[in-house]
C-alpha cells in the first residue's frame, strides 16, 4: 500500500515536470531570441527641423536619468548638443517658444531640439522618468537655461 501511494505520487511529479519541461520548451521562437528592434531613424527633431552637423573634435556621450514630479514644469532651455530619448513612464509636454506642442507618452522616443528655445512639463499624476542621450564634446554644455522668459 506504502508503495502504490509512493509510486502514484512520483508518477504525479513526473507528470508535472514533463508539463513544465514541455511548456519551456515550447515557447516560441521570436521569444526564445534576441530582438533588435529600431525604435527610431531620423535627421531631424520632433518639430521636424534638420538637426545640425556633427561638431568637430572627440565626441563625448553623455546619457542622462531625468525624474519629473506632476505638476513639475521645466524652465525655458535650448540644448547645444544633440540628443535623443526614451520616455520610459509617465506622460511629458514638450512646448517650443514657436507655439508646437509635442505631447511624449511611455514608451516612446523624441529627438531634443537644437539651438531652439523650448520646457518641459509632467502634466499627468505620476513622475515622469525620462532617459536622455546627448551627443556631445569634452566639457561641451548640454542645456542652456532661459530664466528671462516666463513659464506661463
Amino acid at each position: 500500500m506504502y508503495m502504490n501511494k509512493l509510486a502514484k505520487w512520483l508518477m504525479g511529479g513526473l507528470i508535472l515536470c514533463t508539463i513544465t519541461l514541455t511548456g519551456c520548451n515550447s515557447m516560441d521562437d521570436a521569444e526564445s531570441e534576441v530582438q533588435s528592434i529600431e525604435l527610431l531613424r531620423t535627421s531631424q527633431s520632433w518639430n521636424e527641423m534638420d538637426l545640425p552637423d556633427y561638431p568637430q573634435g572627440k565626441p563625448e556621450l553623455v546619457a542622462v536619468k531625468y525624474i519629473i514630479p506632476p505638476g513639475k514644469k521645466l524652465g525655458w532651455h535650448h540644448h547645444v548638443a544633440m540628443n535623443h530619448g526614451v520616455l520610459v513612464q509617465g506622460e511629458l509636454t514638450i512646448n517650443a517658444q514657436d507655439g508646437k506642442t509635442k505631447v511624449m507618452r511611455a514608451g516612446e522616443v523624441v529627438v531634443e531640439m537644437v539651438d531652439a528655445i523650448h520646457h518641459g512639463e509632467n502634466r499627468g499624476t505620476e513622475p515622469v522618468v525620462l532617459y536622455m542621450f546627448y551627443l556631445s564634446q569634452k566639457d561641451m554644455t548640454l542645456t542652456v537655461q532661459h530664466p528671462e522668459i516666463p513659464l506661463e
